[in-house]
């Protein structure tokens, strides 16, 4: 059953701690790494046999298999799939950068170009964990960007095959490079190449614990969009909310993940108490039960704080990934909010919202990394380079102060070089 705390009872950073020991793997990614660098697509191939079940003669999905997946899935998932991309699409066009340049009356020229990262590699979950979703999300910011090459790596079934989903998400992304490999392996394979699949210059996308170590122990070699930890969501409601809507808000994280966490801050007790009790009547109907269940009961709690503005303070120490408002007048609390991945306002905005459909992204900081980072975006595609453009007057009438800076720092060759040019 989920915790009701009273504020103060637990310290804030205690409060999205994980009730379960998180398995170091970190020794077990880097066998895998190097053995995928040596070995190359003999060893995807024997990784994807042990993990996976699946003995394939091809790493790529075939332009058949690509078609038949996609007829596999119904026509309203499909119009469903383009709908949430055109919202998507139209929120992450917004995002799209252009360079700018500052000249002065004497010539000088300083400015930044936008170039878009070429190469880019997507992680997707597969198996039971199969998101379509996740395609999306990831993809779109990147044709936006301006991305040549996309790549979706993404586990097979026992027989092979590719989720049907996710090849309909990716179709409705364009793109059309996909390859059967998961975990470990498949950021290796990005990162280092190998005889089927290209090396990449950025990897993006969630995965399991070994995904996420794989992902930060190459980022160096290939640039990488964020290490991401279990689902969170807090949400901030008052009295006036439904408890139902409230639990199942809270039991839309839970299920996710064994170590996720859902946390309920509100101002009432009485109210603390019928979410309590709307999340036991609503958990056993869950498809993935076991899993909310156990999430509830070892990450779960619900605090009770003096008032909303309290409840806000809370949220911001948190740094949730996801942060619903339920409460009236929603926008009067947005600019108080600096620490979140994405906000939710009001009571008719579950969570959900932002998962699939609404077009802000899903890919989101965890871990109270909020507080210095962000959603996924347009910008994780792109790189900006500096340029700048003297005449020979305008270096000469700022090369003594440029030599007096440098001589400061020990640098005389850099000193040397500014001036050397007014000597000739």
């Amino acid at each position: 059953m989920i915790k009701i705390l009273k504020c103060g009872e637990q310290k804030p950073e205690e409060i999205f701690a994980r009730g379960a020991n998180v398995k170091d793997v970190s020794k077990a990614v880097s066998e895998i790494i190097q053995r995928v660098k040596s070995a190359g697509d003999a060893a995807l191939k024997e990784y994807t046999e042990k993990f996976d079940g699946a003995k394939l003669d091809f790493l790529s999905v075939t332009e058949q298999e690509f078609r038949e997946g996609i007829n596999c899935v119904e026509p309203e998932f499909l119009r469903i799939l383009k709908q949430a991309a055109r919202n998507i699409v139209r929120f992450h066009k917004k995002q799209k950068r252009k360079g700018f340049s500052l000249t002065k009356k004497d010539g000088t020229v300083i400015g930044q170009k936008i170039t878009p990262i070429e190469n880019v590699g997507l992680y997707v979950p597969g198996g039971t964990a199969a998101y379509p979703s996740t395609v999306l999300m990831n993809a779109i910011p990147a044709k936006i960007a301006g991305s040549k090459r996309i790549i979706i790596a993404t586990p097979p079934d026992s027989d092979g095959k590719i989720n049907p989903a996710i090849l309909a998400a990716a179709y409705v992304a364009g793109v059309t490079e996909i390859y059967k490999v998961g975990g470990a392996q498949a950021i290796a394979a990005m990162a280092f190449g190998t005889e089927s699949i290209p090396k990449v210059d950025k990897i993006v996308g969630p995965g399991n614990a070994y995904v996420a170590e794989a992902k930060k122990q190459v980022f160096g070699v290939v640039n990488i969009d964020m290490i991401a930890g279990p689902s969170e969501i807090l949400i901030v409601a008052d009295k006036k909310s439904e408890p139902s809507f409230i639990a199942a808000d809270l039991l839309s994280q839970a299920e996710h993940d064994k170590m996720a966490s859902a946390v309920l801050v509100t101002d009432s007790e009485d109210f603390a108490l019928k979410v309590q009790a709307e999340i036991e009547k609503q958990l056993p109907a869950l498809s993935r039960e076991p899993i909310a269940r156990a999430s509830i009961d070892g990450n779960g709690k619900i605090i009770v704080a003096e008032n909303i503005g309290k409840a806000i303070e809370i949220a911001n120490v948190l740094a949730p990934e996801h942060l619903e408002l339920c409460v009236d007048e929603p926008f009067k609390y947005l600019d108080k909010v600096i620490n979140a991945g994405s906000v939710f306002l009001g009571r008719n905005c579950p969570e959900a919202l932002g998962d699939y459909f609404a077009g802000t992204n899903h890919t989101l900081p965890t871990s109270g990394t909020a507080r210095f980072s962000s959603p996924l975006s347009v910008d994780d595609f792109i790189k900006k380079t500096q340029f700048t453009y003297y005449t020979k007057d305008a270096l000469d009438k700022v090369a003594d102060k440029i030599a007096y800076f440098a001589n400061k720092e020990g640098l005389t060759a850099h000193a040397k070089s500014a001036t050397i040019r007014s000597e000739k």
